[in-house]
């Protein structure tokens, strides 16, 4: 893809309009633009990214195959391709969406299982076979193992956190899990009394955060664990586990590591 020079335009956009625009951050964009994923169509005599409406479709899709579980390296293969068929491409994404559906589904109904023993004052050993197996529908533990692996095995980080969690007792994940509890408290007593996500005390908040992280899992950079952190707002299964302890906690933890990160 060429980049030209030109100058702004109604029909163009900068990369904080883009970032605003689609709701990721300008370090992601800068990301997609290193990996050539996503290039800016031209840049302004002063070398700054200008994005056309085509730039923001290929965008879209990139965003839409992440929501999917798509690694950058795979939606890069299917846009690229020479011979890719346009509907075909939307038949992909229409077929993976279905497939997320028929998950959610499955799990809807397992809740719907537990809810109806729960009213009918059933407990797990009054369930029959059928309905204890109904449970477990839709989830896939290997699944996302495998989603590890093709995202980040072959990565330092990845080696070190697998070696690290194997070895853990029981005590030592409580104790992971008590932590971690304390930093999400701290983290909702600075929204509780609106502290920006960019002030000191968020960034201190931070800092904890991610030494928790290097503690427990793997050594990351702030770099690394900004990236990290972009996941818990652009893959909903982070979010709703996040936000779980409060609303609209992923997207503020994000925000304070996105603001943490750009001042070191």
């Amino acid at each position: 893809m060429s980049t030209q020079q030109t100058t702004e335009t109604d029909s163009s956009w900068t990369v904080g309009e883009l970032s605003k625009l689609a709701r990721v951050s300008i370090r992601t964009l800068h990301h997609y633009d290193e990996l050539g994923l996503l290039k800016p169509s031209a840049r302004t005599e002063g070398n700054y990214r200008l994005y056309s409406a085509g730039d923001i479709e290929r965008l879209h899709r990139i965003l839409m195959f992440r929501e999917l579980g798509l690694p950058l390296h795979e939606i890069r293969a299917v846009l690229d391709d020479p011979d890719a068929d346009e509907i075909e491409t939307l038949k992909l994404q229409r077929s993976l969406l279905q497939e997320r559906a028929r998950r959610n589904q499955a799990m809807l109904d397992a809740l719907d299982t537990l809810l109806a023993a729960a009213e009918g004052a059933k407990t797990m050993t009054d369930m029959n076979k059928e309905d204890l197996s109904k449970l477990f529908d839709g989830f896939d533990p290997a699944e996302y193992e495998q989603e590890a692996k093709d995202r980040w095995g072959d990565t330092d980080a990845y080696k070190q956190s697998t070696e690290r969690v194997k070895r853990y007792t029981k005590q030592d994940w409580e104790s992971i899990k008590a932590e971690m509890g304390a930093i999400n408290a701290a983290y909702i007593g600075l929204m509780d009394a609106g502290t920006p996500p960019d002030s000191p005390e968020a960034s201190a908040m931070v800092a904890r955060h991610h030494a928790h992280q290097c503690r427990w899992y793997y050594d990351s950079s702030p770099e690394m664990f900004s990236n990290v952190s972009e996941m818990w707002v652009n893959d909903p299964r982070f979010t709703k586990n996040i936000d779980k302890a409060r609303a609209g906690l992923a997207a503020y933890q994000y925000a304070a590591v996105q603001a943490w990160a750009e001042k070191l």
